[in-house]
């Protein structure tokens, strides 16, 4: 009868603490944080070749307005409209033969002045001849003296009048000063022209031309990183015109201005392109990218992930089943990626989805993010 009592009241007792263990232990699970579940990518290696994209406008290299340098009644055009003419190809002939009688007439004067000389010297001579013997005076040399010295003076000036009669005949036919493509003639013969015509015409080169693009602060730096790291002679410019269409021949940044244009805060950045189909007009609007010649292997992290504060950037990454803080540089943007270029080694699970509570420690369940912008 009292070992049944012993049993009775020992199998109450276990009874009491089993349950108290029981509680016990769903109470420290109540009060341990639960994982979070996130979504993450793999943080890659992967090829890019960043573009910029501006606007710019091509511009000859060359650019000559013609304009008449003497006046006189134009006789005849001789160019086509349109045209591509070479350097020296005749342009305009403007009535000569006014100009041919200013040179024989120039010639006239000089030949008369050169006689003038003569003159006055075989004077001189005498009078210094009578001087050393006693038959003349030194008043009388110096009178030759001076009238042999104003001879040549006025030899000389109608020496320059015949070079300038003979320039301005010249000048009765107008040449191309360059080769290039020449525009419409703002006048026609029978009309009489001269330097307050205004221009009669113009040529611009066509092969190579230049592409100029005014480039914000912003963008400027960012060249500047891309130029770093490819090698200024390395930055391929590509253009596309208004209707979609990409230009067949790359170019290359070839002058950056050495100062800001205060009124816009931009940069203007030069590039040579050629153009030997004459596709490119002066004066044009087209869209032009920069980028590098060859693809770089980056690391890529979706713009998404990427979180900032005082220290700067940073992303969660999963390091044995918790969030782990990684901090970043960030060498530019690929589309909807951001460039690594330190903080990351590869192959690390990058969260992106869930992280908005995250803090570092905490523990998390990692599972493939659902599709990311610029992710396949």
């Amino acid at each position: 009868m009292r070992l049944s009592i012993l049993a009775a009241s020992f199998a109450a007792r276990l009874f009491l603490v089993v349950p108290a263990a029981a509680l016990s232990a769903s109470a420290a699970l109540a009060q341990a944080p639960a994982a979070t579940r996130v979504g993450t990518v793999l943080a890659a290696k992967e090829p890019i070749n960043p573009a910029q994209e501006f606007v710019g406008r091509v511009e000859a290299v060359e650019r000559v307005s013609v304009r008449a340098r003497i006046t006189g009644y134009l006789q005849e055009v001789l160019f086509k409209e349109g045209a591509i003419v070479k350097e020296g190809a005749p342009l305009y002939r403007i009535e000569p033969e006014p100009f041919q009688a200013a040179v024989q007439q120039a010639q006239g004067a000089l030949v008369k002045a050169q006689g003038q000389v003569a003159n006055a010297s075989a004077q001189l001579e005498r009078a210094e001849t009578l001087l050393k013997t006693q038959a003349g005076s030194a008043a009388v040399r110096d009178q030759r003296t001076a009238e042999e010295q104003t001879a040549r003076g006025d030899a000389l000036v109608a020496q320059a009048n015949l070079q300038t009669a003979q320039i301005n005949l010249g000048y009765t036919e107008i040449k191309a000063p360059i080769s290039g493509m020449i525009g419409r003639t703002s006048v026609t013969k029978g009309n009489v022209v001269g330097p307050d015509s205004g221009i009669l015409t113009t040529i611009v080169s066509q092969d190579p031309m230049y592409v100029t693009v005014p480039v914000s602060q912003r963008e400027f730096l960012q060249l500047k990183a891309d130029e770093r790291r490819a090698g200024s002679t390395n930055l391929v410019v590509t253009l596309r015109f208004s209707n979609g269409s990409t230009y067949e021949f790359p170019g290359k940044i070839n002058f950056i201005d050495v100062s800001v244009d205060r009124a816009t805060d931009s940069v203007m950045v030069r590039a040579s392109v050629p153009n030997p189909q004459g596709r490119l007009i002066d004066g044009q609007l087209v869209k032009v990218s920069v980028q590098g010649a060859k693809p770089e292997e980056k690391i890529l992290v979706p713009q998404s992930a990427l979180i900032a504060d005082q220290q700067g950037v940073y992303v969660f990454v999963v390091e044995d089943g918790k969030a782990a803080v990684r901090r970043l540089k960030i060498g530019g943007e690929s589309g909807p990626n951001a460039i690594v270029e330190s903080g990351l080694s590869g192959g690390e699970q990058v969260i992106v989805e869930g992280m908005e509570a995250l803090r570092p420690g905490a523990a998390v369940i990692a599972s493939p993010a659902a599709k990311t912008p610029g992710r396949s």
